[in-house]
């Protein structure tokens, strides 16, 4: 085949968090334990590299509209621009030539773990390229270990671990391990929860590490209502993964209800009167309850409805602004592929 191009891709899903975000953030797990339920929906991060025979790196990335340029082999400094990518590279110490192309399908600051992702797919292809072999808990945490430690981005753990494994997932955190116990929800309840789910985007983006830095903030200082929060946050995490395999639906929908009301107390940044406008017309609209996806402050929003009300929650929220999306809850996880071109 003449001219061909040797190409290695990935992907790595976005997820939703039900309940149980924020427990997941140090050193509120490292101290009393947390616990998260997510799934991952079919909206993806993609990673594509194309060896090169030179010692060249260009790397293209859609969502940030940029290229750049630059010679392997040396250590490659974070600047704010595409550090993702070159904590990977520094990681694995790359000598070769390549391109490389980025996109996802969702927008930096949509509360669906999209920068996790990212990174995820970027280990994928990578780590497929160089032949490394690595589990899925060793992907996982490398990603959280470049993002959260090496790069100092302020989050969680639940992000990484959902790119990678995929799924509805009950994730357990604590200063020693992270452990990820995959469920398996009978096909008939996955359908009527996606029935009667609808997940919109506000349009607003927002700083989720001032966010997350706030919360931590209020834990760290001792705020009594931070701490409750948080506890109960991990509690309802438990009830409704139980809701869920029980194929309670309604009851996860109250329990969301609950679980946003408790979200709200992490930190003044949480909601707006954007936010809380959409949710209220939700409610009135049909919706049994939705929390926001993510830290807080815009990006995606999500609720539970009547099923036969859906359509008027969607309508309503049409016109605060926001875009209804669909979606799918997607099984699996991190995948990475071979092809020619």
């Amino acid at each position: 085949m003449q001219n061909s191009k040797r190409l290695i891709r990935c992907k790595a899903p976005l997820r939703i968090s039900f309940a149980g975000g924020g427990t997941d953030v140090s050193p509120y797990c490292d101290e009393r334990g947390g616990a998260v339920l997510n799934s991952t929906i079919d909206h993806f991060a993609y990673c594509t590299i194309s060896p090169r025979s030179d010692n060249q790196a260009t790397i293209r990335s859609l969502d940030y509209e940029t290229i750049q340029k630059w010679k392997t082999g040396e250590t490659l400094t974070y600047d704010g621009n595409l550090d993702l990518i070159k904590a990977v590279v520094n990681h694995f110490n790359i000598t070769e030539g390549f391109d490389m192309f980025l996109h996802c399908s969702a927008p930096p600051g949509s509360g669906l773990g999209s920068s996790s992702a990212v990174i995820v797919s970027i280990i994928g292809a990578v780590s497929e390229w160089l032949n490394e072999s690595l589990n899925q808990y060793e992907i996982a945490n490398l990603a959280y270990v470049l993002e959260r430690k090496e790069l100092k981005l302020s989050g969680g753990k639940q992000d990484q671990y959902a790119a990678v494994f995929g799924g509805f997932n009950f994730m357990e955190f604590n200063s020693s391990r992270t452990l990820v116990t995959p469920l398996r929800v009978k096909t008939d309840i996955l359908n009527e929860l996606n029935y009667v789910m609808l997940l919109a985007n506000t349009g607003k983006t927002r700083d989720s590490g001032n966010i997350i830095k706030s919360q931590t903030e209020g834990y760290i200082n001792g705020n009594s209502k931070t701490a409750e929060a948080l506890d109960n946050a991990k509690r309802l995490a438990e009830e409704m993964k139980n809701s869920l395999l029980k194929g309670e639906i309604r009851q996860m929908g109250e329990l969301l209800n609950e679980a946003w009301m408790y979200k709200k107390n992490y930190t003044s940044n949480i909601s707006n009167e954007y936010i809380d406008k959409i949710y209220d017309r939700a409610l009135a609209s049909g919706a049994v309850g939705g929390k926001i996806s993510g830290a807080g402050g815009g990006g995606f929003m999500f609720f539970i409805c009547d099923y036969d009300k859906k359509r008027d929650v969607a309508r309503e929220l049409t016109t605060l602004g926001a875009n209804v999306v669909e979606y799918n809850f997607e099984k699996h996880g991190l995948q990475t592929w071979r092809f020619t071109q």
